[in-house]
């Protein structure tokens, strides 16, 4: 209800595709679905659907993190995202 823009449920689609993203990856596919983001607020709202959620999986990798959700939670999110 409070994702007005829609971005939330992107992202959400976006890790179905099971494979993992950076926080610039991510960036870069909002900015190609027409969304007006800034990296530091995908960057802030990819850690908080982390930490709120636990769905999502991260990887450090040098001074990147990787981001890819969690395979048991793979089903739920699809039935939630075809429920939207």
């Amino acid at each position: 209800m409070r994702d007005e823009t829609g971005i939330r449920k992107s992202v959400l689609k976006l890790f179905l595709n099971s494979k993992p993203y950076t926080t610039q990856e991510i960036f870069d596919f909002l900015i190609k679905e027409g969304f007006d983001v800034n990296y530091r607020g995908v960057s802030a709202m990819v850690g908080l659907m982390n930490t709120r959620l636990g769905i999502l999986r991260v990887d450090v990798k040098g001074d990147h993190n990787i981001y890819s959700l969690k395979n048991e939670y793979k089903n739920a999110v699809k039935a939630t995202m075809d429920n939207y």
